[in-house]
């Protein structure tokens, strides 16, 4: 299970089911062919019986049903979950767009609270919290031991008050202490400019209920500033997922046809298909699309879409590979289930699941020093050199240059698609 700090986890890739289940499920043929474990229930009743009369305290049966089932979910694996009422609240308000909180996806890894991705222009983020950070402490509590929940409740609070945070970063020898103030998440999941060269930019940072009518919107105004639109950049780095919905919507302005994706669950019957509708937005423009370790799920489904079809180049690291579908069954009493249900697998019929989108084109972590070449000698060098007689194109080395350093990963997109750019225009011998 993962949480983004201040509320319950967003449904990575989920499907949520609207009416409460019914109290009495009907069980298919094959579940009633397995016979109910009595022993197994009358050994659980035992235990808490044993619990409620001996432990040295008293305990909260209702509380001790509610771990009992929560420690169920976990067992199955990282992302089913049993949301409380709260917890429930609070997933439907994330995919809305706005919550309070830190800003960073966590989830438990080999026993310690992990960091998945800071989300753009939050408390995280503008504190340098990065991927794969490991928690260690919260204010004066060690989390070692502690449960995914109780480490998260510990970091809600109020829009405005502070948090002490201990991590551990990969390669780094000594802890480091960082101190957030709570603030109320907007998340602005769409943003997009014009890079040099003609080549237009747009980042998804988070997959919500409207990110297809946006991405569309800003996509369209890009094309109507920049009607010499030369390709694009489409930046799902550090995007942790959402709404399977919005991972098809935005796939589908890119492709003609064809499947997107497709999920799977137990039987051959609970296939789904999803596929593209006519119109491609960019009409064949070039398209690069950056990933990190920090792009999951219907990231993932949107680099494999677009990857499969030959849409488009991938560029940068490994992604994280989440290929599991959530669905959020709502229950009796306002708390919800959060059920693994099915895998989803890319057009091609590869499975993300812990394997992730292998980029086109790997891009490592670099940092960059321009270099201008000052040592160079050139003609217009010399002195009483002949004037060209022409006026000079303008020279974009500078803003090259600059992005190279602010973003590396970004800066070999741009090559990409400048050098593609450039062969089209090529004329034919």
């Amino acid at each position: 299970m993962k949480y983004i700090l201040g509320i319950s986890l967003l449904a990575l890739a989920t499907t949520t089911v609207a009416a409460p289940l019914d109290p009495r499920p009907q069980l298919d043929q094959d579940a009633r062919q397995h016979d109910i474990p009595v022993t197994e229930l009358r050994r659980f009743a035992e235990v808490l019986e044993r619990i409620r009369v001996a432990y040295v305290e008293d305990a909260d049966v209702r509380e001790l049903l509610e771990s009992a089932i929560r420690g169920m979910l976990m067992e199955l694996d990282p992302h089913s979950a049993y949301l409380s009422p709260d917890e429930f609240d609070d997933l439907q308000v994330s995919t809305s767009g706005e919550f309070g909180g830190l800003g960073m996806e966590v989830t438990m890894k080999d026993g310690f609270v992990t960091v998945v991705t800071p989300m753009d222009d939050t408390p995280a983020s503008r504190a340098g919290i990065q991927a794969n950070d490991v928690l260690l402490k919260i204010d004066d509590t060690l989390l070692k031991g502690l449960t995914l929940n109780e480490a998260v409740e510990m970091l809600r609070g109020e829009i405005g008050s502070s948090v002490t945070i201990q991590l551990l970063r990969e390669g780094s020898g000594s802890p480091k202490t960082v101190t957030l103030t709570r603030d109320r998440i907007q998340v602005r999941s769409v943003r997009s400019e014009m890079l040099p060269d003609e080549i237009g930019y747009l980042r998804i940072s988070q997959f919500q209920s409207n990110t297809g009518r946006e991405v569309r919107r800003q996509l369209e105004q890009l094309l109507a500033d920049n009607p010499n639109l030369a390709g694009l950049v489409l930046d799902l780095r550090n995007n942790p997922g959402g709404v399977l919905t919005g991972a098809i919507q935005v796939s589908d302005l890119f492709l003609d046809d064809g499947l997107i994706v497709y999920t799977q669950g137990r039987s051959e019957d609970t296939r789904l298909n999803y596929a593209a509708s006519h119109g491609d937005l960019l009409n064949g423009k070039p398209l690069a699309v950056l990933v990190n370790g920090g792009s999951a799920s219907a990231s993932e489904i949107v680099a494999g879409a677009l990857q499969d079809h030959g849409r488009a180049l991938i560029i940068g690291r490994r992604t994280f590979g989440k290929g599991s579908v959530q669905t959020v069954l709502p229950l009796q009493d306002d708390a919800a289930l959060k059920l693994t249900t099915a895998r989803y697998y890319t057009p091609n019929g590869r499975s993300i699941q812990a394997d992730g989108i292998h980029p086109d084109i790997p891009v490592s972590v670099s940092k960059v020093e321009w270099s201008d070449d000052p040592d160079s000698l050139r003609e217009a060098d010399l002195p009483h050199h002949l004037q060209s007689g022409a006026d000079s194109a303008p020279d974009s080395a500078a803003a090259t240059g600059a992005l190279a350093r602010r973003d590396y990963e970004l800066y070999q997109a741009l090559s990409v698609l400048r050098g593609i750019h450039l062969s089209q225009r090529r004329p034919a011998p």
